[in-house]
């Protein structure tokens, strides 16, 4: 049947802010403090995502979160109206109320990890939230994605979203920033690479090792896969130490082409023979490995070359790199994409988006997105409200100049009216997507 791999984004919070609140992440600690621009984040994602759907392909939108969330601060023994809960919060625990008001849920990679149909026992999608357990602010995420998830894929004919695994440093799991899947066809049964960072509890870096073994073989037999057309590989030490967090920051793929980093992983040489021995003839894939004295570590970090969508363009034979704008301020960068595109290789074309109010905090264009492949009869299972359009991009574009702040300083997430102005909106976004009722923590209180 045929397949299309579908980009669905993270809408930019009404609290995105610059809290410096992710140890090893070198861009969100550079930009901690400075003033933020949530309206403008919100609309330059918004237009990448219009941008993608013009082209043709299938691009969906996942709501962001409730901030702040004051469960956290509830839980954390917190008492009285919500709005006491939050100036007592900022008073007694600022790190903690800093947290809660994150909005780190717009990077849609880390939301779950995904196996299309083709690829499990049982012939449906599967989606596991991810638990985001290594840092606090973006632990709080797990169950409402799962709700969003279930709002987008709900038909339990087609998909299947678990919950994520355990909140324990053993089963750390970050979602499909580090997933890979190679493939001949995108509805053909392809190839699912896993790359984590630890094995279990060992803490052996400077910088965390956010992805664990244990979790990324949990969720491989939880979706139900083929043990012999699955590679888990160790993230490279030098990647981690560098400031990549995620391996999306040193690697991406597509259909049968894998672009990443000499550093990348642990073994490249034994991630290339596991990747060719789990394809099996039934695709040859490509392998485009960028040397450090091609690109060095430290200008992968900061252009974020990586953190590129690999994506397939209409009428295109070869793939397109969606690029940070960034990468053009990099000059290793400039000289190896026009290099990279030069030759007879798998990507013909390389393309700048900005999307710098992310990129401050340390997410390019492909932390923004989850990829999802979907059957024509999966695609007609999603919820149509949540899929890109003309109607919805004029609706959202409306929404979010009506309800952003332009500008916001850490002092102002101590202003309880944040809370009202998150609530109205929110409440705006669920009849806009379809949310469906009780959705927000708010609503269900």
């Amino acid at each position: 049947m045929s397949s299309v791999e579908a980009n669905f984004d993270g809408l930019v919070g009404l609290t995105h802010n610059y809290g410096g609140l992710s140890f090893g992440n070198l861009a969100s600690a550079k930009n901690q403090g400075e003033i933020s621009r949530p309206r403008e984040g919100a609309l330059q994602g918004l237009a990448k995502m219009k941008w993608l759907a013009d082209a043709g392909l299938v691009q969906g939108v996942l709501p962001p979160q409730e901030r702040p969330f004051l469960g956290l601060l509830r839980d954390a023994g917190f008492a009285g109206t919500d709005r006491t809960v939050l100036e007592q919060g900022w008073k007694h625990a600022p790190a903690l109320t800093a947290a809660s008001c994150s909005a780190a849920s717009m990077w849609a990679a880390n939301a779950a990890t995904v196996s299309p149909s083709a690829d499990t026992v049982d012939g449906r999608m599967h989606f596991t939230a991810a638990n985001l357990s290594t840092m606090l602010h973006r632990s709080i995420e797990g169950p409402q994605t799962q709700r969003a998830l279930q709002a987008a894929f709900g038909d339990p004919k087609h998909f299947c979203v678990h919950g994520p695994l355990p909140a324990h440093s053993s089963f750390a799991d970050e979602g499909a920033a580090n997933h890979v899947r190679l493939c001949a066809d995108h509805g053909a049964p392809g190839v699912e690479l896993f790359v984590y960072g630890r094995e279990g509890d060992e803490t052996n870096l400077a910088f965390p090792a956010r992805q664990t073994l244990r979790s990324v073989r949990s969720i491989a037999r939880s979706h139900g896969l083929d043990m012999s057309r699955t590679v888990f590989a160790r993230q490279g030490s030098r990647a981690i130490e560098a400031g990549a967090f995620h391996n999306d920051v040193v690697c991406v793929g597509t259909r049968n082409c894998l672009f990443f980093h000499e550093t990348a992983f642990e073994n490249t040489a034994q991630v290339i023979a596991d990747i060719n021995k789990a394809a099996d003839g039934r695709f040859e894939p490509v392998f485009v490995e960028v040397s450090e004295q091609d690109v060095p570590i430290r200008d992968v970090i900061t252009s974020y070359l990586f953190n590129s969508m690999l994506v397939e363009w209409p009428g295109e034979a070869r793939l397109v790199l969606i690029a940070p704008a960034e990468c053009q301020n990099t000059p290793s960068v400039v000289r190896y994409c026009e290099k990279l595109v030069a030759g007879n290789g798998p990507i013909g074309r390389v393309e700048f988006v900005d999307v710098r109010q992310s990129m401050r905090n340390g997410g390019g264009p492909a932390c923004l997105r989850l990829r999802v492949v979907l059957t024509e009869d999966e695609l007609a299972a999603v919820n149509p409200s949540m899929l890109m359009n003309d109607q919805l991009f004029a609706r959202l574009q409306t929404w979010i100049n009506k309800h952003y702040r332009e500008t916001l300083s850490l002092q102002d997430l101590a202003d309880p009216a944040i809370i009202d102005e998150g609530r109205t909106a929110l409440g705006d976004l669920t009849g806009i997507l379809a949310l469906g009722s009780g959705f927000y923590p708010f609503q269900r209180s």
